[in-house]
C-alpha cells in the first residue's frame, strides 16, 4: 500500500469516538518505523545485466545488420533482424529503428546501435 489510514489519539483513556482503536503517540511511531523498513525491503528494480550474466550474451538475440548498407538507406526487415549473439540493440527496439536511416555505411554482421541512425525525415541539420 501507498497509504495508510489510521486513527490518531493522544491518549485512549479521553473517552472519544475512535479512542478505543486509535493509535497513541508510541504505538504511531512505531507503525511509521515499520512502514519505512517494509518499504525499503522491498528494494528497487534493475533491469540490467549484472556481471555474471555477461557471459551468456552468446545466447541472446540481438538487432544485428545482416546486409551490406550504405548512408541513407533506410533500415528494413532485409537489413536488420534480431539474431544471435545478444551484443547489439535488445529485440525490443526491432520496430523502432525499422523506417530509420543508416548514417554512414555499415558492413553486414555489424550489431545494430543507436549510432547508426537517425529518423528517415532528418535530413542531417
Amino acid at each position: 500500500a501507498c497509504v495508510i489510514e489510521k486513527h490518531f489519539t493522544l491518549d485512549r483513556s479521553g473517552g472519544g469516538p475512535d479512542d478505543s482503536f486509535s493509535l497513541e503517540p508510541a504505538e504511531l511511531h512505531d507503525l511509521c518505523r515499520d512502514c519505512r523498513t517494509a518499504w525499503e525491503a522491498l528494494g528497487k528494480v534493475d533491469y540490467g545485466r549484472k556481471d555474471s550474466e555477461e557471459g551468456s550474451a552468446v545466447f541472446r538475440r540481438s538487432l544485428y545488420v545482416v546486409a551490406d548498407v550504405q548512408a541513407g538507406d533506410v533500415v528494413t526487415p532485409e537489413n536488420v533482424r534480431s539474431i544471435r549473439p545478444g551484443y547489439g540493440l535488445p529485440p525490443r527496439y526491432y520496430d523502432d529503428v525499422m523506417g530509420l536511416r543508416f548514417v554512414r555505411d555499415v558492413e553486414k554482421a555489424t550489431p545494430m546501435s543507436w549510432d547508426l541512425c537517425q529518423a528517415a525525415n532528418n535530413d542531417g541539420d
